[in-house]
């Protein structure tokens, strides 16, 4: 399993409504994608920055393509982040799971 991680920033006084937008738009988009094994996204306010932490699970990098296109490196964006995020940090990072407590097997 794989697990591709992007961070994102946002102002505070629009944290709730990005929230929102995560729950409601981009979890379905990665959950969607046949291979998707679940997403969190962790949020932390400092002061005036809303801070966003995605980490997705996917069976392997070929499913990664599915989702992300080509250049699984790439960041995806959707067309209403524009309205949110301070920038767009262009890229992800992708671990190895090796260990997982939640797994049975």
């Amino acid at each position: 399993m794989i697990t591709r991680i992007w961070h994102g920033r946002v102002p505070t006084p629009k944290a709730a409504a990005y929230r929102e937008f995560l729950k409601t738009r981009a979890i379905p988009d990665y959950q969607s994608v046949p291979g998707n094994r679940g997403v969190l996204v962790l949020e932390r306010t400092e002061g005036n920055i809303t801070h966003f932490m995605t980490q997705s699970w996917w069976e392997n990098m070929k499913v990664i393509h599915g989702f992300a296109g080509e250049d699984v490196e790439v960041a995806k964006y959707y067309p209403e982040d524009q309205d949110f995020l301070l920038e767009f940090e262009p890229t992800v990072t992708h671990y190895e799971v090796v260990a997982d407590s939640r797994q049975s097997d």
